[in-house]
């Protein structure tokens, strides 16, 4: 891995405890399956690595995203509204609808509804109009795959790795970094298409290496919405020799991560852009780097990816060996 670890935030801890009783005061009960579930996902780790400097009240907040998010993924991918499209049409509709300002009508809704307005009340409208669309658009993504689901469907390869950069989620936290690093990029900045491929690979990244380490509890589950799977499928491979190819792929995408911040540095120069918005750009090339390394090290550390029970193939050996700490 070429990009370097910042660490944990010292502040995960308190960051942890704040996030259980945020769940507890807006009622999101966890069973004891999903509380286990939850404590094993780890998102105080996660927003810790990716947010290392974060200050405490901001990482409270993502870490609270985080964990709602979890929520409604383990609720879509696992539960019976991710195989039912018209429930699943309805409860995403209802999010989509609180996240634009209705009235919320149960815990999570409420739970959304505190978060949106925590998170987007000093934002500037181009922001909150970024946010928005990217969380909308990773919620649709669940309500696609239970159509696919029901209509006996499988994505292509390159259909899924489209799909994969709203599902993975990865576009709102980028927007989230931009409260953490104090910036609000304008729209000529986030048009900038070195900015966007930038975002593009480390959005797929992420994906990639989700797909690599949650690869065999969803085979489990029949979940075909896998790019490890994918290339199984595709390619005629064994498990051991699809997961080599993604890892591949995986060093292929941190490539061209590489290559979008060169490209965005000349762009900058030939927009003639300085000053503020100038650093702002450069802000984000230092620090998608830790937030990529902070993704890859989350993964290999959290018990939801890390499982001593594998049989077929150890995940965390296989990601270590394209990866050098």
């Amino acid at each position: 891995m070429p990009f370097r670890s910042a660490g944990c935030n010292p502040g995960m801890a308190e960051t942890r405890e704040a996030a259980w009783k945020w769940a507890e005061t807006n009622g999101l009960a966890l069973s004891p399956v999903s509380r286990k579930k939850m404590l094993r996902t780890r998102p105080e780790l996660w927003t810790s690595l990716i947010f290392p400097s974060a200050s405490q009240q901001h990482l409270d907040l993502f870490c609270q995203w985080l964990f709602w998010a979890f929520l409604v993924d383990d609720e879509f991918d696992d539960g019976p509204a991710g195989r039912d499209p018209r429930m699943c049409e309805a409860a995403i509709a209802r999010l989509v609808d609180v996240l634009d300002g209705a009235e919320p009508r149960g815990p999570m809704e409420r739970a959304l509804e505190g978060l949106r307005d925590r998170t987007c009340r000093e934002r500037s409208a181009v922001w909150n109009r970024q946010f928005r669309r990217d969380t909308a658009s990773w919620l649709w993504t669940y309500y696609a795959e239970a159509v696919e689901r029901a209509a006996g469907q499988v994505p292509s390869r390159a259909d899924f790795t489209k799909h994969r950069r709203d599902s993975v989620a990865m576009q709102p936290f980028l927007d989230l970094h931009e409260i953490a690093a104090g910036i609000d990029l304008p729209e000529s900045a986030r048009s900038l298409p070195a900015y966007i491929a930038l975002r593009t690979a480390v959005t797929d990244h992420s994906g990639l290496c989700n797909d690599i380490c949650s690869f065999e509890k969803e085979a489990v589950l029949g979940y075909e919405h896998n790019a490890v799977r994918l290339i199984q499928r595709d390619r005629g491979y064994s498990l051991q020799e699809a997961v080599d190819e993604a890892g591949i792929q995986l060093a292929r995408i941190t490539e061209r991560i590489q290559r979008a911040e060169k490209d965005l540095v000349e762009e900058i120069a030939a927009a003639g852009i300085t000053g503020p918005v100038r650093e702002a750009l450069e802000r984000c090339v230092r620090d998608y780097r830790g937030l990529v390394r902070g993704d890859f090290d989350y993964h290999a550390r959290a018990e939801r990816y890390t499982r001593p029970d594998l049989t077929e193939i150890d995940v965390r050996d296989t990601l270590s060996q394209y990866f050098a700490a």
